[in-house]
């Protein structure tokens, strides 16, 4: 027992000192925090993950039960969201040399986000009831999850900003260009303008007086560092690393064809009525802007054959 009992006054005296050093190095009153471990409480769960505040956050327009099913998702979904953009920022401050194995393991837990997220839209499809879906989201408007910045976050910190315009200016620009030239012709517009008349939606209007500044100022951060100019940093050797090349691949398939996908299976399920369909809350041209095939949004072309680039999307839609 003694000997146990000088191995843990040990431990205990090396952790001490480790503390008074730390504490030190930045001239603090070590004695101070220490009174102060005496006082602090005990983290519980609740308090740490912020549970009371997190239920809290549910704030239904009507009364009908799955609009809380409704926000509930969506809410779920920018969590993912955040943690994607969490991996992106460790790769583009990362100290040091960036090795092929640390990037590949980032990319492999943002397709890990992207696949839970992508298998649980089963909740959008199958867990609401269309009537009740087609009630409550009349007192959404003119909110619509095109108006998600943090995706929009996503795309700009994976490309280089030219893939993003849309497909009929794309070939005009480079990955030099003006990112605020770009950005009036940046692909997203083309969904969420008015059918008929062609003018802007309300809700891009919305998205753009928000957000429109803080992304093209991301854009313009990200300009050098976003994960394709990444990839291309490599050495000749490091950019033919099995994984990661498998990775960056399975990022643009769950991005920009297995997500849009589900979104348009969904939109399909509640929105398409014959013979015309029910236009989204946001006024999107939901039909045109979610499937793939119709954009060819690749992050990462030059892991792509030009076959597998002309196909882009096609199978998984039909």
């Amino acid at each position: 027992m003694a000997d146990n009992h000088n191995h843990i006054d040990e431990d205990v005296s090396t952790l001490i000192q480790k503390l008074k050093d730390k504490y030190e190095e930045n001239s603090q009153d070590f004695k101070a925090y220490l009174e102060g471990l005496v006082y602090q409480e005990y983290t519980s769960y609740w308090d740490y993950i912020m549970v009371d505040t997190l239920l809290s956050l549910q704030k239904p327009k009507t009364n009908i039960p799955d609009e809380e099913i409704f926000i509930m998702y969506h809410q779920i979904t920018e969590l993912y969201f955040k943690l994607t953009l969490h991996e992106i920022k460790q790769l583009a401050l990362k100290k040091g040399k960036l090795t092929p194995d640390f990037f590949a393991a980032r990319v492999k837990r943002m397709n890990a986000y992207f696949r839970n997220l992508t298998n649980s839209f089963e909740i959008m499809v199958d867990g609401m009831e269309k009537e009740q879906f087609l009630k409550f989201r009349m007192s959404l408007l003119p909110a619509s999850g095109f108006q998600s910045a943090q995706y929009r976050m996503i795309e700009i910190c994976c490309a280089d900003f030219h893939r993003l315009v849309d497909k009929d200016h794309r070939d005009k620009y480079s990955a030099e260009s003006s990112i605020e030239e770009m950005f009036e012709f940046i692909y997203w517009k083309h969904g969420a303008t008015e059918i008929g008349t062609g003018k802007k939606t309300l809700t891009l209007t919305q998205f753009e007086t928000k957000y429109a500044d803080k992304l093209i100022r991301l854009a313009n951060e990200y300009r050098h560092k976003n994960l394709t100019s990444l990839f291309e940093s490599l050495s000749d050797e490091d950019k033919q690393h099995v994984g990661l090349r498998e990775q960056l691949r399975k990022l643009d398939q769950n991005v920009n064809v297995n997500w849009p996908l589900v979104h348009y299976k969904s939109a399909v399920k509640y929105l398409q009525k014959q013979p015309s369909d029910v236009a989204a809350t946001g006024g999107t041209n939901w039909q045109k802007y979610l499937p793939p095939r119709f954009q060819v949004r690749v992050f990462f072309p030059q892991l792509w054959s030009e076959q597998e680039i002309q196909e882009w999307g096609k199978s998984a839609f039909e």
